[in-house]
């Protein structure tokens, strides 16, 4: 099994110490964003969870435990987002300078092969122009180059939630998408980072930039070291999306980075009231059990292949 530690909000920047206690006990509940009174208890034991993939903007929270995580047995995959966006599109997220040094610390601890830069959403404005796309996205690789050799892009997703919070936004003209695409693979080659793209309908592999899996069998069996079963297939978590199996323990509208284009809150006012539910001490991300859950076990079982192979 695969563990998202998340979609839905930033686990490393905001909640590594709650994290870490739950690794320690062994156990997590994660409430249905849907239904509320529906929880689930995932277990957090090497024996059934082969991966926890991470997704953030800020992993300088969870250095400090990185030790402690390799020591767990858990496999660890990191995606790292840094754009070229300044604090008018991603109020509350750290420098780049900074991020970027962050990203180089974390790579020296686990690994090239375990950690991703992620450059989206990528949209266009009169701050945000196509040559200052390409600019931008040149500087990052030519100071990443050395830390991973994989990047993810994709272009802006207009979700219900992305337009009321940002809606001056526009979708990326194909024109654009194919000019950034070409470039980004050009420096990409002069880097030695390979480009791919996130769940894009538009096919840029003329441009040397494959539609990838943001978490495929290769990135998962190169960062952990293990071989998975040859039977596990894309389990897409949205069109177009090639991505493995996961289950994510996070939870929507929790994020303080407060990025206008997020898809994941739908305001600043109800993720402030959901943070301050926040206990580190609690097996939830957000509060506490309550009157009515009805709490269940995951269906858990580990994607390794345990078979040994006939040379």
């Amino acid at each position: 099994m695969i563990l998202f530690a998340s979609g839905r909000t930033d686990i490393p920047a905001f909640y590594s110490e709650w994290l870490m206690k739950r690794i320690r006990e062994g156990f997590v509940l994660v409430r249905n964003p849907y239904y509320k009174e529906q929880v689930t208890r995932y277990r957090l034991t090497p024996d059934v969870v082969d991966c926890l993939v991470f997704c953030t903007k800020n992993p300088a929270p969870l250095l400090p435990y990185i030790d402690e995580l390799k020591k767990s047995g858990l496999g660890l995959y990191f995606f790292v987002t840094i754009t070229p966006y300044a604090s008018d599109v991603e109020p509350q997220v750290p420098a780049k300078e900074a991020v970027m040094e962050t990203f180089a610390a974390l790579s020296a601890q686990v690994g090239k092969a375990a950690v991703c830069w992620r450059y989206d959403p990528i949209f266009i404005d009169s701050t945000y122009t196509v040559s200052a796309h390409i600019r931008a996205f040149r500087t990052m690789a030519e100071t990443l180059a050395p830390t991973t050799d994989r990047c993810i892009i994709s272009f802006i997703d207009l979700y219900e939630k992305t337009k009321r919070n940002f809606p001056e936004l526009r979708e990326v003209s194909e024109v654009d998408q194919r000019f950034l695409a070409q470039a980004f693979s050009s420096i990409g080659r002069e880097t030695g980072i390979q480009i791919e793209s996130c769940a894009e309908k538009l096919d840029l592999s003329d441009y040397g930039i494959q539609s990838g899996a943001c978490i495929s069998r290769t990135c998962i069996e190169g960062a952990t070291g293990i071989r998975l079963l040859p039977h596990i297939a894309a389990h897409p978590l949205r069109k177009h999306c090639a991505c493995l199996p996961t289950h994510d323990i996070g939870a929507y509208n929790s994020c303080p980075h407060l990025c206008r284009y997020c898809y994941a809150n739908y305001d600043a006012r109800l993720v402030a009231k959901n943070h301050a539910l926040h206990d580190p001490d609690s097996p939830f991300l957000l509060g506490g059990a309550l009157p009515g859950d009805v709490i269940h076990d995951a269906r858990q079982q580990s994607f390794r292949d345990t078979q040994l192979l006939l040379l």
